[in-house]
């Protein structure tokens, strides 16, 4: 058996552990990537792409938005046709000038795939056999690697490798506690290069059920529809796709909407679900590993990233300062922003969707409530607050990068 010493070891290369990977290296924190994937599998993997504020500032911080300043497309707001009638919420204006960008997780996986790959960063792709040892008190990490098995001694563990992951699966039943809620319908998602819709995204509510008119560049776009869970891709054609949003727009977006040949066509099922606590001994739970929200408020990548805020934040006042406490508040400062993400997620998912068991009494209220918030200042501005992200430390972050690289704690 081989055997290796670090200081952390990553587990994940999804954007979460690549971009902690990138942090520590910035501060000059040793660790090791382990991904069960190949980077070629990792880096073509489709995924959403609005980015808050926070997600773009902590991009800048690791020296990884040069494509995203190329490439990204910032949008001041977003508009929501209900039931034809179009309504624009104007993020900028209700925000004191925040908005969200536009620009692809797959490109940000790619992009810090390469600066990793520049850097010569150490990377184990398609690692097998992951296991997680001593996390309480002298961690490790075993794997089977290109017919070898390894061994990583080090001083913490980030399990950034999504739901399905081994860090989860590593802690005892009875240290964890998980809340969950699975929606009775999934989304529909076709990428095309044709075009966007419109300049901006639009949300649908129709009688049809939700839709979602979505981009990733000028010329290429992403459309979601609302399907039951019973449904299967290869029972819709492009040509079916393209019919059924044409139903659920308004007669002006059904007059501009291109259609062409899906790149991509997927159902991806919903579900909110969150992990408490998000820290056990050394080893900590970030990104989809400790939580999943629906897409419709577009926070899944962006939660992520401010659980990275804290957790770099965390070890870089560690070998920096010596101090504990960031690790100690780890899971406390994640959790208080991932609820409030997950509530504004479930409240957008549960007023624009159509749900089979909800009464007409039920319905009615749904629609007085959206109503209430396309017709309010007070209530668009609620809205506008949560998409364009909520408050998180990145500021406190840069300061620990600017103060320099970190030496080993004594």
């Amino acid at each position: 058996m081989k055997k290796l010493n670090t200081q952390v070891v990553i587990i994940g290369s999804g954007p979460a552990g690549l971009l902690l990977g990138q942090l520590l290296y910035k501060a000059g924190i040793e660790h090791v990537l382990l991904e069960q994937r190949s980077a070629e599998y990792v880096a073509a993997r489709i995924r959403a792409g609005i980015l808050e504020q926070v997600s773009v500032d902590l991009l800048h911080l690791a020296g990884i938005d040069q494509h995203l300043k190329q490439q990204g497309l910032p949008h001041s707001g977003i508009e929501i046709l209900s039931h034809g009638t179009k309504y624009r919420i104007d993020l900028s204006a209700l925000t004191q000038g925040k908005q969200v960008t536009v620009y692809g997780q797959t490109e940000v996986t790619k992009d810090l795939m390469q600066a990793r790959q520049q850097e010569q960063l150490s990377s184990f792709y398609e690692a097998q056999n992951v296991q997680i040892h001593d996390f309480d008190n002298a961690p490790k990490v075993t794997f089977d690697y290109q017919g070898e098995q390894y061994q990583i001694d080090c001083e913490f563990i980030a399990g950034c490798d999504g739901y399905h992951g081994v860090s989860r699966a590593s802690i005892p039943q009875e240290r964890i506690q998980t809340f969950e809620k699975v929606y009775p319908f999934g989304w529909l998602g076709l990428l095309a290069d044709v075009p966007p819709v419109a300049d901006e995204l639009i949300y649908v509510q129709s009688k049809r059920g939700f839709a979602l008119c979505s981009m990733r560049s000028n010329t290429r776009s992403r459309y979601y529809l609302q399907v039951p869970l019973t449904d299967k891709v290869e029972n819709w054609s492009d040509e079916q796709f393209w019919e059924e949003l044409k139903l659920r727009l308004d007669p002006e977006s059904r007059e501009k909407l291109v259609t062409g040949t899906s790149l991509e066509k997927s159902i991806a099922p919903l579900r909110s679900f969150v992990t408490e606590p998000m820290r056990f001994g050394k080893l900590f739970l970030a990104g989809d590993a400790a939580h999943i929200v629906p897409p419709t408020g577009a926070k899944g990548l962006n939660l992520a990233a401010s659980d990275i805020v804290y957790l770099a934040s965390a070890l870089i006042e560690y070998y920096q300062h010596g101090s504990e406490q960031g690790i100690e508040q780890y899971s406390q400062k994640c959790l208080q922003r991932v609820w409030k993400a997950e509530r504004f997620s479930w409240w957008m998912t549960n007023l624009l969707h159509d749900f089979e068991g909800d009464t007409a009494f039920e319905k009615k209220l749904k629609q007085a409530e959206l109503n209430y918030i396309l017709g309010s200042e007070a209530g668009q501005a609620t809205l506008a607050e949560n998409y364009v992200g909520l408050p998180c430390e990145v500021e406190h972050l840069r300061q620990l990068l600017v103060e320099g690289n970190c030496q080993k704690a004594s």
